[in-house]
C-alpha cells in the first residue's frame, strides 16, 4: 500500500473514530521540496489538493502541472512576504498563513482591484515561540475583524505546535479560537499528530514526509 493510501485510511479512521464523516478532512499532501517523480506519482494516485511553502517554488511547478492534469487545488502553508502577495493570489487557492494587519491591507487590496481572493486562514503562533510566524493568540480576534472589516473571505485558523510536547493543547487553543470568532476552519495537524488534530476538529491537515517520504 502506498503512503497515499495508507494516510487517506487513517485520516478516514480517526474521523470514523471522532464520529465525523471522511470528507469532513481535508487532506494537503505537503509537496514542498519534493522532486518531480514523487509528485507525478502522487498525482497519479488521485491526490488533487497540495501545500507549498515557498510562492516562487509553485510557481515554477504547479501552472504546467495545472495545464497538464485538470484542476489541482493548491494551499499556502509558508509565510508568506507582502512583496509576493500578488502572486501568491494568482496561483493560490487557500492562503493558511496570514499573520498581520500589513499583508491584510495587500490582500484587501489584491481582492478589491481583482474582485476575487483566496480562501485565508489565520495563522496564530499558539506556542508563543519567538522563531515562528504567526498572529500571537492576543491578537486573534482583531485581527479576523479587520479581515471581515475588508470583506475578505476569513475561513479559519492555522497552528503549527511547537516541535516538543503535546500538541493537543495547542489544538484545542486553536479550535476555541476559531468557535469565539464564529470560524469552522481548522488547518492543524501534519505527519506526526494528524490523528490527533482530527480529534480535536481539525478540517485541514498537512501531510508531507507520511505520504511522499522522508525529503532527500
Amino acid at each position: 500500500m502506498s503512503g497515499l493510501s495508507t494516510i487517506r485510511e487513517r485520516v478516514a479512521a480517526a474521523a470514523g473514530a471522532a464520529g465525523r464523516a471522511a470528507d469532513s478532512v481535508t487532506l494537503i499532501a505537503v509537496s514542498k521540496t519534493q522532486p518531480a517523480d514523487r509528485i507525478a506519482a502522487v498525482l497519479d494516485e488521485g491526490q488533487r489538493v497540495f501545500g507549498e511553502n515557498r510562492v516562487q517554488e509553485a510557481e515554477g511547478r504547479w501552472p504546467p502541472l495545472r495545464a497538464a492534469r485538470g484542476p489541482i487545488e493548491l494551499h499556502l502553508i509558508g509565510p508568506l512576504q507582502t512583496n509576493k502577495a500578488r502572486a501568491a493570489v494568482t496561483l493560490f487557492d487557500a492562503i493558511h498563513t496570514v499573520d498581520r494587519p500589513r499583508l491584510v491591507e495587500s490582500l484587501a487590496r489584491l481582492a478589491q482591484e481583482r474582485g476575487t481572493s483566496p480562501d485565508l486562514f489565520v495563522q496564530v503562533n499558539t506556542g508563543n515561540e519567538p522563531q515562528k510566524a504567526g498572529c500571537d493568540p492576543d491578537g486573534v480576534d482583531a485581527l479576523v475583524a479587520r479581515m471581515r472589516a475588508a470583506d475578505l473571505p476569513v475561513r479559519g485558523l492555522m497552528c503549527i505546535p511547537p516541535a516538543e510536547g503535546d500538541p493537543v493543547p495547542h489544538f484545542r487553543a486553536l479550535a476555541a479560537m476559531a468557535a469565539r470568532n464564529g470560524l469552522a476552519g481548522l488547518s492543524m495537524g501534519m505527519s506526526a499528530d494528524f490523528e490527533a488534530a482530527i480529534a480535536e476538529g481539525a478540517t485541514h491537515v498537512r501531510v508531507g514526509s507520511a505520504i511522499f517520504g522522508a525529503r532527500g
